[in-house]
């Protein structure tokens, strides 16, 4: 055999052998989302047409220089800690709904999934349970802000009680999901002997999940810090409100001010949770 033929023939091939799967998904992508851009009237050349651009420019040109008075910088301080106050006390009444919710649902530490059968009435609570934390979070904080801004009026309660229903319901849920994950048998073997089911939690299961959960929560509190802000647009207080307020008179200067705070906040709550990770490994 000649070699130029046998180099030739023991050359790799050099085409994807999955390329054609590849096309057909990505063709097949396309298929399904252009339906739905067009349901959703997606036309981002809107943008850019004289009617919508020039007054962008003109309201992002407003932004320079941004507002930095003692007494308006004093403002937006007290509202930042407005805003992080209500992320954290929400979060916080979310955990004191989430935790029972949680241990609740969770079949781990069932007492009657000992036998390896299940008894109507744990098992009808258990799934009670799980519609409830359904029901908490498929409504979304700012409809549950607009809610009790009817009910309690403006400010910060309102904002505070709509990031308790829904991270309740959010936090119940993965909660459940990650101690039913956990290894089964070190609680179960505490309950066979005698064991309480807290006693069980505390001992056996929560040891196990207590880094993944702390890591959950403190991801949530970044995502509360970020939700308390947009919750202002509609009356809860903080530093949403008063961006709300700055942009209905068109003072760019500052709403400029106020982004970069709240980019500052979020790089420093992601600073904090990055450190508190660190610590937990």
């Amino acid at each position: 055999m000649p070699v130029s033929s046998f180099k030739s023939n023991t050359q790799p091939r050099r085409t994807d052998p999955a390329w054609r799967s590849r096309i057909f998904w990505c063709l097949a992508g396309l298929v399904i989302a252009w339906p739905m851009l067009v349901l959703a009237e997606f036309k981002p050349w809107v943008l850019f047409t004289p009617e919508s651009l020039t007054p962008t420019l003109r309201f992002v040109g407003d932004f320079f220089p941004p507002k930095v008075e003692p007494d308006f910088l004093l403002l937006v301080l007290k509202e930042t800690w407005r805003t992080v106050a209500i992320a954290t006390a929400g979060l916080t009444l979310a955990m004191l709904l989430a935790i029972p919710f949680a241990l609740l649902s969770v079949r781990t530490l069932s007492l009657s999934a000992l036998s390896g059968r299940v008894d109507v009435l744990p098992a009808s609570l258990r799934q009670l349970v799980r519609w409830i934390l359904i029901v908490l979070r498929s409504v979304p904080e700012l409809i549950w802000a607009l809610i009790f801004v009817r009910v309690v009026g403006l400010g910060p309660t309102s904002g505070v009680l709509a990031i308790a229903l829904t991270y309740s319901g959010m936090l119940g849920k993965v909660y459940g999901d990650i101690m039913e994950s956990s290894d089964a048998q070190p609680t179960q073997a505490l309950m066979r002997n005698g064991s309480g089911r807290l006693q069980a939690f505390f001992y056996a299961l929560l040891p196990q999940s207590a880094a993944e959960l702390t890591s959950y929560t403190v991801y949530r509190w970044e995502c509360a810090i970020r939700s308390s802000a947009v919750l202002g647009f509609v009356g809860a207080g903080g530093l949403g409100q008063l961006m709300d307020s700055s942009m209905k008179m068109f003072n760019g200067s500052e709403v400029a001010t106020m982004l970069l705070v709240f980019m500052a906040l979020v790089w420093l709550s992601d600073k904090v949770s990055g450190w508190l990770r660190e610590g937990l490994a």
